[in-house]
């Protein structure tokens, strides 16, 4: 963290409040949800500056220089797999004051099978783990899906201990970012963690303030501009047509309405399958899925969304681009968190952090952090 140094005071001028800089880094980085989130907090002379990033994905990687940083060649974001990635290339980009990461969450998502610790994904976390102890960051946000608080919360309470061992102080909550001002029903399991020694307390802000926030889908797709870039349009097949003309607003492929030729015939039956959206309602969750009817779908148009009204459900402005092919683009932003969403936990921590109190409510999970 720097301090800025001040200017001289003038006659009769009173001592400003320090500006304090956190240096911030990420791993799992996304299109920049978390990065456009930190990078618009700013509180009581406290903000959060990008320091360096780490993806796998080179089109992700674009997204994130290009809005981020301002050029999508920047070479404080590092396209490498975090299973083979020297941490001294992060260094070598300067030291942090943050650290976030949103680790996969295949292996945690209550759809299809959890594997948890012992999938493909499950491990990932341990990487946020080795950056904690490396890097020693004042605070850190980890996030990952609610299915990760299944099995009685056995695979939580290991990560929890990982992350206290590495000598921090942590605020686990299940937030629910449509209670945030966010038009999409997106709950999210997010871990602040304060370093040991340092005096500050975080506490998770309260949903209250954001109570009777318009959240509706149709709001939040409403008078999209003609400048606004990824608006391309998914071509619809007629049977697809002709099956979204039987389901109404909110409804899906297995609705009483639908007739038998146009019914879909799979053992499974999850409720996104050519679900359309509710109008008054917040969107059900964005995934990066596009196939097999997992778009998400227009209320009254037969048609699925365009990628940018799916970066509107995600909070996403008009102006963030996102770079790479139309299923490229879907991919990131199913992937993203909210900016908007993540703003609020953000700026709840900046002002953890100048003493500003703020609405704030008891973590939803700490019966789940292991006793010391």
């Amino acid at each position: 963290m720097t301090i800025a140094s001040q200017k001289p005071l003038a006659v009769g001028e009173t001592t400003p409040t320090p500006t304090k800089t956190f240096r911030f880094g990420e791993l799992f980085s996304g299109p920049g949800g978390l990065g456009l989130a930190a990078k618009s907090a700013s509180r009581n002379g406290f903000e959060i500056v990008h320091q360096w990033a780490n993806d796998y994905d080179a089109d992700t990687c674009r997204t994130y220089a290009a809005n981020i940083c301002g050029d999508e060649s920047d070479a404080s974001v590092i396209r490498q797999d975090i299973q083979t990635l020297d941490y001294d290339l992060l260094a070598a980009q300067g030291d942090i004051d943050g650290l976030a990461f949103g680790f996969p969450c295949n292996d945690f998502s209550l759809v299809g099978e959890r594997k948890a610790f012992s999938g493909k994904f499950g491990p990932l976390y341990s990487y946020g783990i080795k950056a904690l102890k490396k890097f020693q960051p004042e605070w850190f946000l980890a996030e990952n899906v609610g299915g990760i608080r299944a099995d009685g919360g056995k695979v939580l309470k290991v990560i929890f201990k990982d992350m206290i061992e590495a000598g921090y102080r942590i605020y686990p909550h299940y937030y629910k970012f449509e209670q945030y001002g966010v038009p999409q029903a997106r709950h999210r399991m997010i871990v602040i963690g304060i370093r040991e020694d340092i005096d500050v307390e975080f506490r998770v802000p309260s949903p209250a303030p954001h109570v009777g926030a318009d959240v509706s889908a149709r709001t939040a797709l409403a008078n999209i501009p003609a400048w606004a870039k990824n608006q391309e349009q998914t071509k619809q097949s007629k049977v697809v047509v002709e099956r979204l003309g039987y389901i109404p607003p909110g409804g899906n492929a297995w609705h009483a309405d639908v007739p038998d030729h146009l019914q879909i015939r799979t053992k499974t039956k999850l409720s996104s399958i050519y679900r359309r959206l509710h109008p008054d309602k917040p969107s059900y969750t964005v995934t990066g899925s596009g196939g097999g009817g997992t778009h998400i779908y227009h209320w009254d148009e037969a048609r699925a969304l365009t990628n940018r009204e799916r970066a509107r459900l995600q909070s996403f402005p008009d102006d963030f681009v996102f770079l790479g092919s139309k299923e490229s683009v879907r991919k990131q932003i199913g992937m993203a968190v909210p900016p908007r969403g993540a703003q609020v936990i953000f700026d709840a921590l900046l002002n953890s952090y100048a003493g500003i109190d703020y609405p704030s409510m008891e973590p939803s999970m700490v019966n789940m952090i292991p006793e010391a």
